[in-house]
C-alpha cells in the first residue's frame, strides 16, 4: 500500500518553511513585543491587496472577524442576514452570536450558494433582510458581477467569506473584492494557513476599518475607553511574522500547484459514478479543496475503499446547518427547501489536495478513482 496520502502533510510544509519561521519567531522574541505591533501591521498591509481592498485587520480567527463584520455593518439582534446552509458551521454561529437571524437558501449543484435564490428570497423578504453572507466555497469564486448587483440594487451589504478562497479570481477581479467587508482564515488546513488560528477582516471604509480594530480589543477606542461592547479577538504578533515571511510569499507558487493537481484531477477522473466538480468559464479558483460526488448510497463504501489502498479521504459538509442540534436553540428562517444541498451533503467525498502532493501520488489517486466500480 505504501505511505497513506492525506488530505494535507503539515510535516511536509515544515520542511519547506522552517527556515523563515525560525527566522521570524526569533525576530518577534527578540522585539519583546508579543501582541498588536508592527508585525501585525506588516502583515496586515500586505494581505490587503489580495482581496483588492485598502485595508486589512487581522483577528483571532475567521468566525470573529465575521462577527465583528456583522457588528461594524451594523447588525443588531433580531436583523435577518441571508446565508447558505451548506458550510462550516462557523459561518452560520458567527451571525446567531451576533444577535442576527440566520436566512437560508439553497446552493446550487456546485455547493455555491444559489445567487437565483438570494435574489428571489430578497424580493420576497427585502425589508427583512439586513446583510448577505455568501461563501466561496471549496476554493470556487462565486460570480462577483452578480454579487455586486445583488449589493447596489438591494442597497443591502454583502460580506464575502472567502476563507478557502484568498487568490481566487472571478473574471479579473479577486474574491472580496466585491463586498463591503471580507473575511478569510489562518486556520492551518487553509491555503495561507498559519501554524495555530487566526483571521482577518478587509474593507476599503476607514469607518469600518476603525470599527473592526476596536471590536477585535475590547471595543476600545482608546486605552481603557470601551464605546463598543467588542471581545478579544488579536491576531498575535508570532502568527502574523510567520505568514508574512513563511507563508505569504510561497503562496502564488503553492496556490499554482494547487491548480496543477486539481487539473489532472479534472481531466484524469472518468468513472461513471464519480461526478468532478468544475469550475465556471469565468471563474478561477484555487482549489482548497477537491470535492468529489458519489451515489449517497456508496460513499461510505469508497470512502473504505480509498483507506485500504492507502489514500486519506473526508467529508465536506456531512449535514447542513440548520439541522444541526445547536440550531434549536435559536430562531432561523429556511427560506426554501434546501433539496440541492442535501443531496450535496449526502454524496460528498474530498480527495487530497495540498502543495506538497507529488505526481506519483496524484496518479495513485486517480488510478484508485479510475478503478472503483
Amino acid at each position: 500500500m505504501g505511505t497513506m496520502i492525506l488530505l494535507n502533510d503539515f510535516k511536509r510544509q515544515w520542511e519547506t518553511v522552517q527556515e523563515p519561521v525560525f527566522q521570524a519567531v526569533r525576530r518577534v522574541g527578540e522585539s519583546g513585543w508579543l501582541i498588536l505591533g508592527t508585525e501585525v501591521s506588516v502583515f496586515e498591509e500586505a494581505l490587503a491587496p489580495w482581496f483588492g481592498k485598502q485595508e486589512a485587520v487581522g483577528m483571532g480567527n475567521c468566525m470573529d472577524a465575521t462577527e465583528h463584520a456583522l457588528r461594524a455593518l451594523g447588525i443588531l439582534p433580531g436583523d435577518h442576514v441571508l446565508t447558505t446552509p451548506f458550510s462550516a458551521f462557523a459561518t452560520t454561529l458567527a451571525i446567531v452570536r451576533a444577535g442576527g437571524v440566520p436566512v437560508f437558501v439553497d446552493t446550487d449543484d456546485s455547493g455555491q450558494i444559489d445567487l437565483d435564490s438570494v435574489e428571489n428570497c430578497l424580493e420576497r423578504c427585502y425589508h427583512k433582510i439586513r446583510a448577505v453572507l455568501p461563501v466561496h466555497l471549496y476554493g470556487h469564486p462565486l460570480n462577483l458581477d452578480r454579487l455586486r448587483k445583488i449589493q447596489e440594487h438591494y442597497s443591502i451589504p454583502v460580506i464575502e467569506d472567502c476563507a478557502q478562497a484568498i487568490g481566487a479570481k472571478w473574471m479579473d477581479e479577486s474574491v472580496g473584492s466585491c463586498g463591503r467587508i471580507s473575511v478569510t482564515s489562518f486556520y492551518p488546513t487553509k491555503n495561507l494557513g498559519a501554524m495555530g488560528d487566526g483571521g482577518a477582516a478587509m474593507t476599503d471604509e476607514p469607518d469600518l476599518a476603525i470599527a473592526l480594530r476596536s471590536l477585535r480589543d475590547y471595543g476600545q477606542a482608546a486605552k481603557y475607553s470601551h464605546e463598543l461592547l467588542g471581545s478579544n479577538s488579536r491576531l498575535d504578533e508570532l502568527q502574523a511574522a510567520i505568514l508574512n515571511d513563511a507563508i505569504l510569499p510561497r503562496l502564488a507558487e503553492m496556490t499554482a500547484r494547487r491548480y496543477e493537481i486539481a487539473s489532472a484531477y479534472r481531466h484524469a477522473i472518468q468513472n461513471s459514478e464519480i461526478r468532478v466538480l468544475r469550475p465556471e468559464p469565468d471563474a478561477t479558483p484555487v482549489d482548497h479543496l477537491f470535492p468529489v460526488f458519489v451515489p449517497s448510497a456508496r460513499r461510505d463504501e469508497f470512502r473504505q475503499y480509498l483507506q485500504s489502498e492507502g489514500i486519506q479521504s473526508a467529508i465536506h459538509y456531512p449535514g447542513l446547518i440548520p439541522d444541526q442540534p445547536a440550531m434549536r436553540a435559536c430562531p432561523f428562517v429556511i427560506s426554501e427547501d434546501p433539496r440541492r444541498a442535501r443531496e450535496l451533503a449526502a454524496t460528498e467525498v474530498s480527495l487530497p489536495l495540498h502543495p506538497y502532493l507529488r505526481d506519483d501520488e496524484v496518479a495513485r489517486v486517480i488510478d484508485f478513482c479510475n478503478a472503483w466500480h
